[in-house]
Order: structure tokens, then sequence, then C-alpha cells
């Protein structure tokens, strides 16, 4: 599995392409903006667009969205809970922000949770998130994680937005991100790349925070 991390937008958020290196397609995953430099990524990987795959609707997650699924016709998923914060992500980027990003395209898929999603050549576990936004996901997969805004290095998403909160986030969290191996690589929307391990002995908003098993 091949994993390129691109920088994008105002913000510097994190979209990743994960390709698969036999086959040479791949998934876009939370392109924020600039979508040239996405096309161009995967031009220069030689990697083709399967899917566009968005962990949640903030704006600076979805402003590549539209120039990615024009120029490549790949199918755009996203949660099947975030749609009301889809459908005003760019009016509220303007009105809190001041920043005007492209309005994003209807999804074609809504991604439920414990679906399975191949990206890259593995699969991917869809796990709903919220806490951070309402309908945000973490795709799940074998030492690898793709976690947006949930968790970061030394820190947790923000919950100071509508429609956020931050019991929430730290279920979300206790539930699927602290009961994966310590070694399990988390690929985050801001910031570079860390480990559970890492986050769980580190991150002062997790110390004393207990692994959520479902029963």
């Amino acid at each position: 599995m091949i994993i390129q991390t691109l920088q994008l937008g105002p913000v510097g958020t994190n979209c990743f392409i994960a390709g698969d290196e036999t086959t040479r397609q791949a998934a876009v995953i939370d392109p924020g903006a600039d979508a040239s430099e996405v096309l161009a990524a995967l031009e220069r990987l030689g990697m083709t667009a399967s899917s566009i795959v968005v962990t949640h609707a903030h704006f600076d997650h979805i402003g590549g969205i539209q120039g990615v699924k024009a120029a490549t016709g790949a199918p755009f998923l996203i949660g099947e809970h975030e749609g009301p914060v889809l459908e005003v992500a760019a009016e509220r980027a303007l009105v809190l922000f001041g920043i005007a990003v492209p309005r994003p395209p209807a999804p074609d898929r809504l991604l439920r949770e414990g679906e399975t999603l191949t990206l890259g050549g593995q699969s991917f576990r869809v796990a709903f998130t919220p806490g951070h936004s309402p309908g945000h996901i973490c795709l799940i997969g074998d030492g690898v994680a793709f976690v947006g805004d949930v968790v970061f290095q030394g820190n947790i998403g923000r919950t100071d937005l509508p429609g956020a909160d931050h019991e929430t986030l730290l279920r979300s969290i206790a539930r699927h991100i602290l009961t994966l191996p310590d070694d399990a690589v988390l690929y985050n929307g801001h910031g570079p790349a860390t480990t559970v391990g890492r986050e769980r002995r580190t991150n002062p908003f997790l110390t004393g925070l207990a692994p959520l098993r479902d029963r």
C-alpha cells in the first residue's frame, strides 16, 4: 500500500492518496483544497483515482472534491450522518471563517457504520466517530487508520464548532481508537502521523481515558 500525504489549503489539511501498488488504483481521502495538486500527485504516482472518501464535511476537508471528481469521475463517499454538514459547508466556511470554497457535489454513496471498504488494496472498516462533527467517520485498517480530526499528535479535534461535543468525541476515541493496537499508525487531518501507543501515553486529553469495548 502506498500512502502519499499532501498538505492542502489555508490551514494545511492533510489529504491522503492511498494506492494499491499492483492495480495502481487509489482512494483520495479528504481532498480539502487545491484539486490540481491532488491530480498532479496521482499522475506522478501513476495512480488512477477509484474513489474520493471524506471523513467529515468541514470546509478544509471538502474544497477539492469538485475538481477531483470532475477530472477523474471517481465516486464521492461520505458518512451517512454527515449530509446536513455537507449541505451547509460552503456557506458556513464563508460566514464563520471568511473563506470561499467550491460547493461540493452530492455524495454518490453514504457509508454506514461497520461496512468494509477496499482502499489501496487493503480492507478498512468504517467507524462512526462523532464529536468533532456529527457524522464524522474513521477508516480502520490492519495497523493503520485514517482518523480525520478525531485525534492528532498530542491533541484532539475541536469541539467548539456547530454540532460538536467534547464528551461525545472522547467516547468515540475510547471506542474506536484506544481499542486499536499500540503500534497502529494514525493518519490524521492536521500535522504528523502518530500511533495509538504514543497518544495513549502522552496525549494530555487521553490521560486516564480507558478503552471502551463493545459488549
